[in-house]
């Protein structure tokens, strides 16, 4: 499939990358860490990175504003995006052809191409294996751009290797892209350090969360909580696994309230909480998911279901 997807990025001279919407690192690292890679192979070709900008990833890169007649014959790939839902632009369903290269289950089998490996720590993860297939059929290089990409993607959607999606081929990758020319402390340093209101609103986190005799945690932050810290929705991200250092936890749940929505944010260490997050029109990783709830009675009713998950476990 990856020499599939080379041939047919051979063929375009427009190339559009997508990802998924309210980025993370993961995002970013593979969507612009693939831009880089193609630029530095094909440098006749027009590479785009589009979406909305989140301020917290500046640091790694900022997306490229585009007028709608550029999709007409281009290549679109979309990365580390599961859904058609969920892809940031809907503008991608405009282009000539579609990929998908992306590590989460495959439920929503869009795209012409699709390149889906669950195995994979990040998508970050198989954009530097891409190139590797492109090292061995096309001569590629990998620019240092590229490279402290991707490795803040695997950075981060590894929780800096702690997660037990972290492998050997994980491993294997972080050592030979830190052989590159980057910063790495920068790329820390942008990914780890937080405002004083943030660290503050993460003091209300521990201090506020409950928790059962089986270790199902919940914190609910309403709009007047993120008002009174001076905290985005968005920058709450940040701090979801910060309960993860709860001793005895099982699995938690944030809420947090945003316009007419709350986002369900579902993190464990054990249970697998995906399938609780399609019950509540969301998905994800078995350990790291993501939902909505129409109201705090649902909100409640997703707390139940991970309570009885937790006991079960």
């Amino acid at each position: 499939m990856k020499r599939q997807i080379i041939d047919t990025i051979e063929q375009y001279e427009t190339i559009i990358i997508h990802r998924h919407v309210r980025p993370d690192p993961d995002a970013y690292g593979s969507q612009f860490g693939l831009k880089e890679l193609i630029k530095a192979n094909y440098p006749e070709k027009e590479v785009y990175a589009v979406g909305e900008h989140d301020p917290s990833l500046t640091f790694l890169a900022m997306p490229d504003d585009i007028q709608d007649e550029l999709f007409n014959g281009a290549l679109v790939i979309v990365t580390d995006t599961a859904n058609t839902e969920r892809i940031d632009d809907q503008r991608y369903a405009n282009g000539e052809r579609l990929i998908k290269i992306d590590h989460h289950p495959n439920d929503d089998a869009y795209g012409d191409l699709l390149w889906v490996d669950t195995n994979a720590s990040s998508v970050s993860e198989m954009i530097y294996a891409f190139y590797e297939e492109g090292k061995a059929y096309k001569n590629w290089l990998l620019p240092d751009a590229a490279a402290r990409l991707l490795f803040a993607g695997i950075v981060g959607d590894t929780g800096r290797f702690l997660f037990s999606s972290s492998t050997v081929k994980t491993f294997e990758t972080a050592a030979q892209l830190i052989q590159y020319d980057f910063d790495r402390n920068e790329v820390f340093d942008g990914m780890y350090e937080m405002e004083p209101h943030l660290l503050q609103l993460q003091g209300y986190f521990y201090q506020y969360f409950e928790m059962d005799e089986n270790g199902a945690a919940s914190l609910k932050i309403t709009k007047d909580i993120l008002q009174q810290y001076g905290v985005t929705a968005s920058e709450t991200s940040l701090l979801v696994g910060s309960l993860g250092n709860v001793k005895g936890i099982c699995a938690w749940v944030i809420f947090i309230e945003e316009g007419d929505t709350i986002r369900v944010r579902l993190r464990s260490k054990g249970p697998v909480i995906n399938k609780l997050a399609k019950k509540y029109n969301g998905g994800g990783h078995p350990l790291a998911s993501g939902a909505s709830a129409a109201s705090w009675e649902e909100a409640e009713q997703v707390v139940a279901d991970l309570q009885e998950l937790c006991k079960n476990y």
